[in-house]
């Protein structure tokens, strides 16, 4: 009679501890700080935001950088084309509102660059953590 007392306690602790764990929300996610980078672009990441650089482009995404338990995410943000020579007067300095999809695992990143109000793709690109990356400014 003892031990089956004690096998329903047990029993019921660990189905109480599972639910617990699998109930409780996971802590998001986020991409790691630091250079990113692959040919033809370069990321910068700090501070939950990241800068980035492409041949005649640029861009910015504000934080947070989260990203899910499969590592995938999406972030908004802003692209902005660029073209040799000066800026030229009322050109646009705000850049046009963008979608930065992909996925990571830490150590590399595949990320799609798409123009919200065009629906255009501007460029999937490959990245590895730690790598400044190739980019050819225009001039």
């Amino acid at each position: 009679m003892r031990r089956q007392k004690f096998l329903v306690v047990l029993s019921a602790g660990l189905v109480m501890g599972m639910v617990t764990v699998l109930a409780s929300p996971k802590k998001p996610r986020r991409i790691a700080n630091g250079m990113w980078g692959g040919q033809h672009i370069q990321m910068s990441v700090a501070n939950g935001s990241a800068t980035i650089e492409y041949d005649c482009a640029n861009g910015t995404i504000s934080g947070p950088l989260r990203i899910d338990s499969r590592g995938r995410f999406t972030l908004l943000g802003k692209h902005m084309r660029e073209h040799g020579g000066p800026v030229r007067l009322g050109e646009d300095s705000e850049g046009v509102p963008a979608r930065y999809t992909g996925w990571t695992d830490g150590k590399t990143m595949k990320l799609t660059v798409t123009l919200i109000e065009t629906k255009t793709e501007a460029g999937t690109f490959e990245l590895t953590r730690g790598n400044p990356g190739r980019v050819f400014k225009c001039r």
